[in-house]
């Protein structure tokens, strides 16, 4: 068990998630993270964007190259908001991804503070989870729970919301601490054969018979199963 601030324990989170790359861009409410990771550089990779919108795409990108989950974050207000596109193609394209963004202290929230904006509420219908972190003990746990929501039944974006309190703060941090869940509505289904021999006739049916398959088909493994 140690003692660390919030910041140093979100990034020992995700690497103990398998993170190596984020993508990401700096802002006022962010930097108590960015500060941290400069004691990261050899186990973190960070690719500086020009925009947040392109840190959201580019962790898309690099999860269907490496199938892996992908990971971004930005600030407050409107760099939260400028990733919200990204988010939305990412859940339509069962993309997995984990956006983490930073929001005003605990004690400001509600209170129309500067840059204050509800993320939580603007990504709901384009995310599978989104959850507001309010206090640093809250960190390891919600992190090892967002990996598994994002890549666990069909794929898809995660939003998480840091306060600057929980970067700042400071909190025990257990390394060999192990989380499981168990989310039914996250869980695979198996389909009925009845369904699969429907399809089968219609298709045989069909004068000019056409299938659109891709993306559902690679992330569920389903190759051989669509010949």
């Amino acid at each position: 068990m140690e003692r660390i601030n919030g910041s140093q324990a979100l990034i020992r989170s995700l690497i103990k998630e398998g993170v190596d790359t984020i993508f990401g861009y700096p802002g006022g409410t962010i930097m108590p993270l960015y500060d941290e990771l400069y004691n990261f550089t050899d186990s973190l990779r960070h690719v500086l964007v020009r925009h947040e919108q392109g840190a959201v795409h580019a962790a898309e990108g690099y999860s269907r190259v490496s199938g892996k989950t992908g990971v971004c974050i930005a600030t407050a207000g409107p760099g939260a908001t400028n990733l919200i596109t990204g988010i939305a193609d990412a859940y339509m394209d069962s993309t997995p991804l984990v956006c983490i963004t930073a929001q005003v202290s605990a004690d400001k929230l509600g209170t129309n503070f500067f840059q204050e904006a509800d993320i939580i509420s603007l990504t709901i219908p384009v995310t599978k989870w989104s959850f507001q972190i309010t206090k640093p003990n809250e960190i390891q746990e919600i992190i090892a729970k967002a990996f598994y929501i994002s890549k666990t039944g069909r794929p898809g974006p995660v939003l998480l919301s840091i306060t600057k309190n929980s970067q700042t703060e400071f909190t025990d941090f257990d390394s060999g601490r192990l989380f499981s869940f168990e989310i039914p509505c996250f869980k695979r289904r198996e389909v009925e054969i009845n369904d699969i021999n429907r399809a089968a006739c219609l298709i045989n049916e069909a004068v000019k018979p056409m299938i659109i398959a891709g993306q559902g088909v690679i992330v569920s493994g389903a190759e051989k199963e669509l010949v």
